[in-house]
């Protein structure tokens, strides 16, 4: 059995997803990133990144997938992935910047809120928050496809489904981080960067 899972959304994109990281972490040293899932964004952007160090994490069962992409690129400065529910205990140690891509619209809203609440008490002051994904614009999808995505999310957990970007910057704001950029993406997506209150 392979263990090294493969996923063809990180391959689409990672690249415009780095063309931002490379100016927004410029200046950082430590990332956490929530959900690593396959393993293949860590060991892609800590390769372009070099300088910085990269903290993988997920539930125990996408472990194997992390290690085996890990292993095979051979970077030190990516880190073996730690076990991170996001309702559960987190890292006691402080990142620069932490990055998640496509959770919001997995988890259950109040695993979103205690997402926001770790991730604000795991970043420094001027720390940035840099989240990819698809997101509803005044209550409205951005396109056909989004709303076609959500339904098939939907059906497949009625936990599920693209959130409201209003409903993710309040969350934000409650949680002292405030909105810096909001980047247009390919496949009708977007990262936003929010930065933690000195």
């Amino acid at each position: 059995m392979n263990v090294k899972q493969f996923s063809e959304a990180c391959e689409r994109n990672r690249e415009p997803i780095l063309a931002v990281l490379e100016t927004a972490l410029a200046d950082k040293k430590k990332v956490l990133e929530i959900g690593s899932g396959t393993g293949q964004h860590a060991v892609y952007f800590a390769q372009h990144l070099p300088h910085l160090s990269w903290q993988t994490s997920d539930l125990q069962s996408n472990h194997a997938s992390i290690a085996a992409w890990q292993e095979e690129a051979g970077l030190s400065n990516v880190l073996p992935p730690i076990d991170l529910n996001v309702g559960g205990e987190w890292p006691g140690q402080a990142f620069d910047a932490v990055f998640t891509a496509n959770t919001c619209h997995i988890m259950a809203w109040p695993e979103v809120v205690a997402m926001f609440a770790g991730v604000s008490r795991a970043l420094t002051a001027g720390g940035l928050f840099i989240l990819y994904g698809p997101f509803n614009y005044g209550g409205q999808f951005t396109s056909p496809s989004n709303q076609r995505f959500n339904e098939y999310l939907l059906a497949q957990a009625p936990h599920m489904g693209i959130r409201d970007f209003e409903e993710i910057q309040r969350l934000a704001e409650k949680e002292h981080m405030t909105l810096l950029s909001d980047h247009e993406m390919p496949a009708n997506n977007r990262l936003l960067i929010f930065s933690k209150s000195a």
